[in-house]
């Protein structure tokens, strides 16, 4: 993962915590990490926490540019090797689906110039709710990448399907991903 720019896209679910894991991870193997926040996730965990984490500036809004030239949300995308949304919310997964694009995450994601990963984290229920159903397979229809969500002990003390894959996994499934994206096309040749 070494020189890897990655882009994290925090959405507002409790698992929210782990994804300092995730970054702490990425961090610790050479990754640079630029991570985005909603509104809602900016209340389980605070911007600070990614920022030290990953020792970049942590982005908020939309119009926080990075790059006066450049909309972030379309330049960022295009230095990536990939986006990782984590936890990947219901609410973002069914507004990614329906071409809704209302906050920073959602216009990065349908600007990206690189693969879009999502590892989703919610309620039982609102994971096998058909139309949460309906929109991850529309989804996986247009190329996006999912990993988990795990089985287990769930915030709402129900246990099942909706967890958070765990951290560890998340970052070795990341770099599969970047190994099978580099034996495509090799990293030099990459158009950026």
């Amino acid at each position: 993962m070494k020189s890897r720019r990655i882009i994290l896209a925090v959405c507002g679910g409790i698992a929210a915590y782990k994804s300092a894991e995730i970054v702490s991870q990425l961090a610790q193997q050479g990754a640079e990490v630029t991570v985005v926040m909603t509104r809602s996730a900016r209340k389980f965990v605070a911007p600070l926490t990614f920022a030290t984490l990953s020792g970049r500036p942590v982005l908020t809004g939309t119009f926080a540019k990075t790059d006066e030239a450049d909309p972030q949300h379309i330049a960022l995308t295009e230095q990536a090797d990939l986006m990782l949304v984590a936890p990947a919310t219901s609410n973002v997964l069914a507004k990614v689906a329906c071409g809704i694009c209302d906050d920073l995450v959602t216009l990065m994601i349908a600007a990206a110039a690189c693969p879009v990963v999502f590892a989703p984290a919610m309620n039982n229920r609102m994971w096998e709710n058909p139309i949460a159903k309906e929109n991850r397979a529309k989804l996986l229809g247009l190329g996006y990448r999912f990993i988990g969500p795990d089985e287990g002990w769930l915030a709402c003390r129900n246990t099942g399907p909706g967890r958070l894959a765990d951290p560890a996994a998340i970052v070795l499934e990341l770099a599969k991903l970047i190994e099978r994206q580099d034996a495509k096309t090799p990293r030099n040749a990459m158009v950026k």
